[in-house]
């Protein structure tokens, strides 16, 4: 009986270590979960970037909804602007280390006085066949060429800007310069509008969705779309020059960015005979462009800007442009673009996409 109790008292502690010791290594395969878990969440890079809520960071947003950034280490975190200057000072100045916004004259100032940043991608351009940008007209003025409006007043936003640019090299591809005509900076795109309706100016640059609207109210024409005469980058991504230099976090980015790029090229900008044509996850593009500008899809399908299926940067105009602007003494000097592009980034991502 004596040998019994015994034998009962030892099996009962041998129960009770064991569901000791089973509670134990469940409370440390728990810890070891949460310090996976931990780890995992650790390794994702936090990169800020600068933009505005504009069709044209459409790549940006779909990378952000589609998860691209986050499946290459990148933990985006957005700086919404409300202007294009000073995302590139923020830029310049390690404030965000990735901008997205228009490329200007007060750009190429402060690359010249000599502030850093580098222009590494496509964010929008102006291409042939591609309604983006155009010069129009009232509908009852006579004017039907650009050679015609010698002497008469164009419509642009600000001194300096790309609206400046592309009238100005708008009138030099038709033989004519800025000093044949009077430039009037209105200093927004609702200014543009209302002095065409009203008559104040001549011609007026005006991007979609605007052109369309222009169109539909009946007020005005269209004498040229601009990337039917020039090849233009109009936008870029920009990177500080800290965040270029570390080139493993860049090329993570970048790859994500021509994810997105792509996606939004396949979506949006696809032609069969010559015809836009709704092409894979259009309806979802167009969506995700809707939710992160504000407005509506329908709105959002009238300006969908051209942008290279890579969103590979056309480089050579970078130099063009900088030309341009020093001889119209919008930039304080020349300088070779070469201090202001880095191609070779992107490049090494399209080597490893392939």
């Amino acid at each position: 009986m004596r040998k019994r109790k015994v034998l009962t008292l030892i099996s009962i502690l041998f129960v009770t270590l064991m569901l000791v010791a089973c509670g134990q290594e469940s409370t440390v395969d728990s810890s070891d979960t949460n310090a996976n878990s931990e780890a995992d969440q650790t390794e994702l890079v936090p990169v800020e970037i600068g933009m505005l809520k504009l069709t044209s960071s459409a790549p940006f947003f779909i990378a952000l909804e589609k998860g691209f950034f986050e499946e290459e280490g990148i933990d985006a975190q957005v700086s919404w602007f409300e202007a294009a200057q000073p995302i590139s000072v923020a830029t310049a100045g390690g404030d965000v280390d990735v901008g997205a916004t228009g490329i200007t004259a007060s750009l190429y100032n402060m690359v010249a006085g000599g502030e850093e940043l580098l222009i590494v991608a496509d964010k929008g351009r102006e291409q042939e066949g591609y309604s983006s940008t155009a010069l129009l007209v009232h509908s009852d003025s006579d004017v039907e060429s650009m050679e015609e409006l010698k002497g008469k007043k164009i419509g642009i936003t600000q001194t300096g800007s790309t609206f400046h640019y592309m009238a100005g090299r708008l009138l030099e591809e038709n033989g004519l310069t800025t000093d044949d005509v009077e430039l009037v900076p209105v200093n927004s795109i609702p200014g543009l509008m209302e002095t065409l309706e009203s008559k104040q100016v001549d011609a007026v640059l005006l991007n979609e969705p605007n052109i369309t609207r222009v169109l539909e109210d009946g007020y005005g024409k269209v004498v040229t779309q601009v990337g039917d005469v020039i090849d233009y980058q109009v936008s870029g991504v920009f990177f500080s020059k800290s965040f270029a230099e570390d080139t493993e976090t860049a090329t993570k980015l970048l790859k994500a960015y021509v994810r997105a790029t792509q996606y939004y090229y396949d979506a949006v900008l696809t032609k069969e005979d010559g015809e836009l044509v709704p092409g894979d996850n259009y309806d979802e593009v167009i969506n995700i462009i809707a939710e992160y500008t504000d407005q509506e899809p329908a709105i959002i399908e009238q300006g969908l800007p051209y942008m290279d299926r890579n969103g590979e940067l056309l480089a050579s105009d970078i130099q063009t442009q900088i030309d341009w602007y020093a001889k119209e003494e919008l930039i304080e000097s020349s300088f070779d673009a070469g201090e202001i592009v880095n191609t070779e980034l992107f490049e090494n991502v399209l080597n490893e996409l392939e």
